[in-house]
């Protein structure tokens, strides 16, 4: 018998295992390692300041919140365990490659002035407009820019490193993890009572979390709720630079809703698909990947001369109205979810597992937009 039991060992149910088990709730982890799970492939750009992905306010305010909280769970973790976090702070630019993207530009420059007088963010004196030559000397394989907007107040998150360094933490403080496939959640008049894995296994608990990412909705008749989440394919190319150091580049984020992210390894991450409709299959495609390199050497042709180091496939967990989906369901006490955040899972995960693991504890949290029951 434990006290609650986590399904999916993404970055969000390791958020939320991690949590549960540093206020010594006795936590269950089962993950079965799917392949194409979105938080081994992301890239894990936290700047929701700048971002241009979104115009929602819901979005925005609840990002702010989970880029701060961002610090606060990498101090503890790096007292906690002893491997890296994979966290680190990392400028950006915003850059207007060819003259089709100044209009939105100018939009998402507007939308950050009114998000600055009204929230204070980015924060005054972070974000400035500069040259395209200035640009190129931060990132050197830029092409030349129309428009250039650098942002010092950005981060940047290796998300494999990160969900390990949360998994090594939690069993510090006695978190159990299972690589099990669960196949069924338990419930009694109306109330969960366990889970039952692939081999016929049982296991108890008073509070199950449903953070299967993609895969999510496979509970949904059983519970009798619709958990509208569809994979969305995501295909990313890490490009090897060489003896070329990346470590003082920026993030690139141009405004065809790609990106490249340096790490210090000399090493490109470039980016990504957005693929409704993809179905559970992931794999790379001709068609992908030649959209991933076009569009990386459309900004920055620079790369040209890179190997392909790696391409990862993830599929993101998407919502129907693209916003996570969080907390108690309304058919069955005790079952929570925790999914469905899309492209920003990695910017939101950590903040989003806390506020779910804080739920099951009795803590009071403002989650209630969030609910699965915004869809009925």
């Amino acid at each position: 018998m434990y006290d609650a039991i986590v399904v999916g060992g993404g970055i969000v149910g390791a958020s939320v295992a991690y949590h549960l088990a540093r206020e010594d709730v006795d936590t269950l982890l089962i993950d079965r390692h799917d392949t194409g799970r979105a938080t081994d492939a992301g890239a894990g750009i936290i700047s929701p300041a700048t971002s241009s992905r979104t115009a929602s306010t819901q979005w925005f305010e609840f990002a702010l919140d989970a880029a701060a909280y961002y610090p606060d769970v990498v101090e503890r973790l790096e007292a906690e365990q002893d491997g890296e976090t994979g966290y680190s702070d990392c400028p950006l630019l915003s850059v207007a490659v060819d003259e089709d993207e100044v209009p939105e530009y100018d939009a998402a420059s507007e939308r950050i002035r009114e998000r600055q007088e009204k929230y204070g963010q980015p924060a005054p004196g972070t974000t400035e407009e500069i040259s395209s030559a200035e640009a190129k000397s931060r990132f050197p394989a830029l092409a030349e820019t129309r428009r250039c907007r650098a942002y010092d107040g950005a981060a940047r998150v290796d998300a494999r490193t990160f969900t390990g360094a949360l998994l090594r933490a939690a069993k510090k403080h006695g978190l159990t993890v299972f690589g099990k496939d669960v196949t069924e959640i338990h419930h009694e008049d109306g109330t969960v009572t366990g889970v039952e894995t692939a081999d016929a296994t049982t296991y108890e608990a008073p509070a199950v979390v449903i953070a299967g990412g993609a895969w999510s909705d496979r509970f949904s008749d059983s519970l009798g709720v619709s958990i509208p989440v569809e994979p969305q394919r995501g295909q990313i190319i890490h490009l090897d630079l060489g003896d070329t150091d990346t470590s003082t580049w920026p993030i690139l984020s141009p405004y065809h809703s790609h990106y490249m992210v340096p790490w210090s390894d000399n090493r490109v991450a470039v980016g990504a698909t957005r693929e409704v409709g993809s179905g559970f299959e992931p794999h790379t495609t001709a068609e992908g990947v030649h959209e991933v390199l076009g569009e990386a050497l459309r900004v920055a042709p620079g790369l040209g001369d890179a190997a392909i180091e790696e391409i990862r496939v993830g599929l993101r967990p998407r919502s129907a109205d693209q916003l996570p989906v969080l907390g108690q369901i309304p058919t069955v006490e005790g079952v929570h979810l925790a999914t469905g955040h899309g492209a920003t899972g990695l910017q939101l995960g950590p903040y989003s597992g806390k506020l779910v693991a804080d739920q099951i504890m009795g803590e009071p949290v403002d989650i209630e937009e969030f609910s699965v029951e915004r869809f009925e």
